[in-house]
């Protein structure tokens, strides 16, 4: 058996899974402390079933934790950057392109060093192993530990990131270092925004994934566990400390994964709405279409994937303002069940419109029997409105298409949503999030160019499966059940030697371990 959890910003949700089978779902209100909050939920599931403890195989945690710390500027580590590319990149440094409140806060220590790669691997200048270590004497004598390596088109060629790694920790023996090649695709500044981002974020990132551990020690649970990736899989615990970053967005994800498997739909539109915003992504073979673009984080340009997402101030909680008319984007979050009219607040939100239209039985719904029927009508046509204008935006045709809603504030969708073929809200669509990430697999992925006019087109092929499978093992996935599940190839006309851009995603199943001690 495994327990999925999604931690929101307004609940934490928690499901029992028994192979395909849902056999208990909680959906508890998220604590300051993200632990204890996991904890409750865990312990409401299993108490509701009734299981033994011995019978969990694994818990799959999703947690918007990581990017909550970096859009709300908290609990990041300053960092140092090492970029090597000189003498080419000079005029946009690290950094360049950040907030800088953002800046500030991380340090904006960043060195430029020569070295480098061309697309096809030739060197820009020669690797100065001496100046490398001036630079890391430099960050030492800073005061500090946590550091971003990047080279110029080091996913072709990442040696000189690996060589600068080595001596930075000859240097700083307790180096926390975070190789841009190892995080982000082609496109140096967003690739190495990527990179400062996950090393800023380690030590929290080791604190939350420990908490994680006490909160299933406390419940006596022995299972290992796991965290959600944005791509819709899991890494294991030791993988999410060294690359928090890979967490972004993973709660969309796992709504859209999760609606894939109780829809039985590979190919829809997923509208998930929570208590504060509302997410709409699009499946593509089951998975969450990625990002084409580089995508925006805390103000931050990356190009790490990312699933293509679209979010809107709509939920559960959103206030309703009248004269002029007005849903969201303020919401009480996760203060909805002590805010809202129905639930005995003062506070007119989304929800208690729905009650008071009927579509809903929840709370007191004498508390909104004053509000004025034509109120009501207009704010369900209006929420209807802006979920019919996002999906629209999210589609690539005009052609209607599935639409599944998923979601605790879901109840909000009261109507057809136009460019729908159907609308789909399967069983258990609350705690979608949770179910996504209880039955995730393991993934892992190649983004890199190649000249054609060294390798054949097969060789190059083999060797970016490869290296996405060996990054699939890595993350916890058994090599026995790795699977090819995306191959892209966009050839590069604009630069010499046959340049192909080749991107793989592999998947695999789980490594169950025996304890939690392996």
């Amino acid at each position: 058996m495994r327990i999925g959890v999604d931690v929101g910003g307004t609940n934490t949700d928690a499901v029992l899974m028994d192979g395909t089978k849902v056999v208990s779902s909680t959906k508890t209100p998220t604590t300051a402390n993200v632990s204890e909050g996991i904890a409750k939920a865990l312990r409401a599931v299993i108490e509701d079933s009734g299981i033994d403890r011995a019978a969990i195989d694994g818990v799959m945690i999703g947690t918007t934790h990581f990017t909550n710390a970096v859009v709300e500027r908290k609990h990041l580590t300053p960092t140092a950057c090492i970029r090597l590319g000189l003498p080419a990149t000079v005029c946009l440094p690290p950094m360049v392109d950040w907030p800088d409140d953002l800046r500030d806060m991380v340090g904006g220590n960043s060195h430029l060093a020569h070295g480098g790669h061309e697309f096809d691997g030739r060197e820009i200048s020669d690797f100065q192993p001496d100046e490398v270590r001036e630079i890391a004497k430099m960050i030492r004598d800073a005061g500090l530990n946590a550091i971003a390596i990047s080279s110029v088109f080091s996913p072709v060629n990442a040696t000189f990131e690996e060589q600068s790694a080595e001596i930075v920790r000859s240097v700083i023996p307790d180096a926390n270092i975070t190789l841009s090649s190892e995080i982000g695709r082609i496109g140096l500044l967003e690739r190495e925004n990527a990179a400062i981002m996950n090393s800023c974020l380690r030590r929290l990132a080791a604190r939350t994934v420990d908490g994680f551990k006490a909160a299933l020690d406390e419940l006596q649970i022995a299972a290992p566990f796991y965290i959600s990736q944005n791509d819709g899989t899991l890494m294991n615990a030791d993988f999410a400390k060294e690359y928090p970053v890979l967490t972004f967005a993973s709660g969309p994800t796992n709504s859209m994964r999760g609606a894939a498997f109780l829809s039985g739909l590979r190919d829809a539109i997923v509208v998930d709405v929570g208590g504060t915003t509302t997410d709409i992504g699009v499946l593509q073979q089951g998975f969450p279409r990625v990002a084409a673009l580089a995508v925006d984080i805390g103000g931050v340009r990356t190009n790490f994937r990312m699933p293509d997402t679209y979010s809107i101030g709509l939920g559960g909680g959103s206030l309703i303002e009248n004269e002029p008319l007005k849903v969201g984007p303020r919401s009480v979050g996760y203060e909805l069940t002590e805010k809202a009219l129905v639930f005995g607040g003062d506070v007119l939100t989304a929800t208690d419109v729905i009650v008071a239209g009927g579509a809903e039985d929840i709370g007191d719904a004498s508390a909104v029997s004053h509000l004025d029927p034509s109120l009501v009508s207009a704010v369900q046509e209006r929420i209807m409105e802006m979920i019919a204008i996002a999906v629209d935006r999210m589609k690539t045709s005009a052609t209607p298409v599935p639409v599944i809603v998923v979601g605790g504030g879901s109840i909000l969708v009261t109507g057809e949503i136009e460019g729908a073929s159907e609308i789909i809200k399967p069983d258990h669509f609350p705690v979608a999030n949770a179910i996504g990430a209880a039955i995730a697999q393991v993934g892992g992925e190649c983004d890199r160019i190649f000249s054609l006019a060294e390798l054949s087109r097969d060789e190059a092929l083999d060797q970016a499966k490869g290296e996405a499978s060996d990054r699939a093992v890595n993350a916890g996935a058994g090599a026995g059940s790795i699977e090819i599940v995306d191959v892209e190839e966009v050839p590069l006309a604009y630069l010499p030697g046959n340049a192909t851009r080749i991107m793989v995603k592999a998947i695999g199943d789980l490594v169950e371990a025996q304890s939690c001690e392996s």
